[in-house]
C-alpha cells in the first residue's frame, strides 16, 4: 500500500503530505519489518530478507525525509546522493526478482515491476527530469497493486479453503 501511495505521488495525482508519511512509517516500515521477523522464524531466508529488507527501506526513506526537516541531519548532498541510494535499491530489488524465478508468477510480477520503478526514479534524481519520476510513479502503481494482490490473495484462499486468488 506504501507503494501505491507514494506511486500516486509521483505520477502527479496526489500531493504528498502526511498521509504518505505515515504510510511509509506504519504499513511500508513496521509492517514489513515484522513480516521479515515472521518469515525469519518459520526458516524462510527470502521472505526474511525481502519483507525486511524492503520494511527497512521504508523506514530509511522516511529518515531521509524527516531528519533534514527536524534538524537532525544534513540533506543527502545533492542528486547524487539520491540516485545512488534509488539505484541501489533497484539492484537488490533486480537480485530478489532472480530468486523470484523460482516461486509464484504473482512474485516475478511484482519484483519484475519494482525494478522499473527504482532505476527511472535513481535516474530522475540524478538529472531532475520529472518525466522520469512521473514514469516510475506509473510502473509503481502498477508494482504496488500488484504487490496487494500478491500478498492479500494467500489470506484470501485461506479464508475460503481453496484457491479463489491464484498465484501462478
Amino acid at each position: 500500500m506504501p507503494g501505491v501511495l507514494l506511486s500516486l505521488a509521483n505520477a502527479g495525482i496526489i500531493q504528498t503530505g502526511s498521509a504518505i508519511l505515515g504510510m511509509v512509517i506504519f504499513m511500508g516500515g513496521f509492517a514489513m519489518f515484522t513480516a521479515g521477523l515472521m518469515e525469519w522464524k518459520k526458516g524462510n531466508t527470502y521472505g526474511m530478507a525481502a519483507y525486511g529488507s524492503y520494511g527497512l527501506f521504508w523506514f530509511s526513506f522516511a529518515a531521509l525525509l524527516l531528519l533534514p526537516v527536524l534538524g537532525l541531519a544534513q540533506d543527502t548532498g545533492g542528486a547524487g546522493a539520491m540516485a545512488a541510494y534509488l539505484a541501489l535499491w533497484g539492484l537488490f530489488t533486480l537480485i530478489l526478482f532472480v530468486g523470484s524465478l523460482k516461486m509464484s508468477r504473482a512474485l516475478q510480477f511484482v519484483l519484475g515491476t519494482l525494478a522499473p520503478v527504482f532505476f527511472p526514479e535513481a535516474a530522475g534524481a540524478a538529472t531532475g527530469a520529472g518525466m522520469f519520476t512521473i514514469m516510475a510513479g506509473y510502473v509503481g502503481i502498477v508494482s504496488g497493486l500488484a504487490s496487494i494482490y500478491t500478498a492479500t490473495a494467500p489470506i484470501m484462499n485461506d479464508i475460503y479453503g481453496r484457491t479463489v486468488a491464484p498465484l501462478g
